[in-house]
């Protein structure tokens, strides 16, 4: 059922009738339990409200409109749609007389005040789609207005059970999919239209655009996602931003192409499941996707144009760190679009190193220093570095997989760290070996000063860490920099300077513990 561990044994605790022992809980933490346990509660006790409305009288314009859109019964009861009707009191009085006080109905959502019409609902005249967490529990609700109403769609405002940027609508059914992937796409319809069809892996954000939050509860039941956006002009757009945030997440995506329909409910009903599915299979690499959107931004019948969208393409591909990846897209843009390879590769060379990807460094304006000018900024960083791995050297194996000899741009120092991460790799410090290199007795010295200059001394573990993290990050960037400035047109410097792009970001965002 793709729970997590906790989950999965709290489910079978309670299918055997076990009591698993509760950590204690202080008084505020109990406090908070509660809270949540009523605020499900009174959502439960909601959706079974709006559930009945819709099978009474007053709720036949809206079974009226679900028949429309052509759900069965078994739909609509398997998502538990509802109803609210005209009258703007109904579900408070409703839930008052099952137990539940004003003030929770309020923080539920289920209900507004104003100094007018003093306490009403918050929904009426809608078709009502609950809205469930993972575990079939109701945080919320999403409500389509009958008539020409605004807003069209209105969704439960956030509660400490509801967080519209990490839950996804249908995900509570699609987690148990053994399809492989999940489809992701606009809204409620889409996902039930889908479901009734036979795609139980459709899920839609909720009202708001896709979040990191909501790609991150993705990565816990898929490594694919398909985007099955409406195919007008905002969703495409909402397409591109989706794909980035994917990427972000370290999710594969690709697009399901909906023309000439708006969306996978109209699709679906015009063509059926079997097209449908054939679009699946289909579905268009997303990176594919990008370029493809690009391109129309450009007239390829005007030489000029066409330059500059190969300029954009090139950019778009210098954002893949790994050389393999990179080269296996670069030749399908190159056939797609009639370039030849070498010529693209050129031109992303060049482009990485006229953008952020490849920063020349900075050269100061005249090679003249003064004769007492303070210690180089750069000697003294990579010194200090190598100084910290000498004393703490359990830290090592922490950065090891961030750092490597070549990003010490010092000569001198770049053979130390050869020969001092040797040493640390064996888990061991011998600074005579690493002195003894060195032919010179200039070089001797410096050499010597690696383990003869004392660390900094924060007066806390927290400043510590910070110093070295500013040291790491100092380090990487010189590095960076460095490699950045010499880049050619050499393919194998690219590599290098893309890589070290994606190192320095991820060390950036990294926390190094000294314990």
């Amino acid at each position: 059922e793709n729970d997590t561990f906790p989950e999965a044994v709290k489910a079978l605790a309670d299918r055997a009738g076990i009591r698993l022992p509760e950590a204690d809980a202080s008084e505020e933490e109990k406090r908070e339990q509660g809270r949540r346990s009523r605020l499900l509660a009174v959502n439960k006790e909601a959706a079974k409200y709006f559930y009945f409305q819709l099978r009474a009288r007053q709720g036949e314009q809206g079974l009226s409109y679900l028949r429309e859109r052509k759900l069965t019964d078994e739909t609509i009861h398997r998502f538990g749609l509802g109803f609210a009707n005209k009258t703007p009191d109904d579900l408070i009085r409703y839930l008052k007389s099952r137990g539940f006080p004003e003030e929770l109905i309020r923080e539920a959502g289920l209900a507004n005040t104003d100094e007018k019409h003093g306490m009403y609902d918050k929904f009426w005249n809608r078709v009502m789609f609950p809205i469930e967490d993972i575990n079939h529990r109701v945080i919320g609700f999403g409500g389509r207005v009958m008539g020409d109403g605004k807003p069209k769609y209105l969704n439960s405002p956030e509660t400490p059970i509801f967080d519209k940027s990490r839950n996804l609508y249908g995900l509570n059914f699609a987690r148990s999919s053994r399809k492989g992937n999940i489809i992701l796409c606009e809204g409620y319809m889409d996902v039930i239209a889908m479901h009734q069809a036979g795609f139980d892996q459709a899920v839609a954000s909720l009202g708001t655009a896709f979040t990191p939050g909501q790609a991150g509860l993705l990565k816990r039941y898929t490594k694919e996602v398909l985007l099955s956006y409406d195919s007008d002009g905002a969703g495409v757009k909402a397409a591109l931003r989706a794909i980035g945030i994917l990427k972000e997440a370290g999710l594969s995506g690709r697009v399901i192409r909906l023309d000439p329909y708006k969306d996978p409910d109209e699709f679906i009903k015009n063509r059926g499941a079997e097209a449908f599915r054939e679009r699946i299979d289909n579905a268009e690499n997303s990176f594919l996707f990008e370029i493809r959107m690009l391109e129309r931004e450009y007239d390829l019948n005007d030489p000029e144009k066409k330059t500059e969208f190969y300029r954009a393409a090139a950019k778009k591909l210098c954002e893949f760190p790994e050389e393999l990846e990179r080269e296996n897209y670069l030749q399908a843009v190159a056939e797609k679009y009639h370039i030849g390879c070498d010529s693209l590769r050129k031109l992303v060379t060049a482009t990485a190193a006229s953008t952020g990807y490849a920063r020349p460094a900075e050269r100061p304006k005249s090679g003249i220093q003064k004769k007492n000018a303070p210690e180089d900024n750069v000697k003294k960083t990579q010194r200090m570095l190598l100084t910290w791995l000498a004393e703490e050297p359990q830290i090592y194996p922490k950065i090891a997989s961030f750092l490597s000899p070549e990003d010490f741009t010092e000569e001198i120092y770049r053979r130390a760290a050869e020969k001092l991460f040797e040493n640390l790799s064996r888990g061991e410090v011998n600074a005579a070996s690493i002195i003894s290199m060195f032919p010179e007795e200039s070089e001797q010295r410096e050499a010597a000063a690696i383990f003869n200059t004392g660390l900094p001394e924060p007066g806390t573990k927290k400043e510590k860490e910070k110093a070295l993290h500013d040291i790491l990050v100092s380090v990487k960037r010189i590095s960076y920099e460095y490699n950045s400035g010499r880049l050619g047109s050499d393919i194998e410097a690219l590599n290098r300077v893309i890589a070290g792009k994606k190192a320095l970001e991820e060390l950036s965002k990294t926390h190094i513990s000294l314990d």
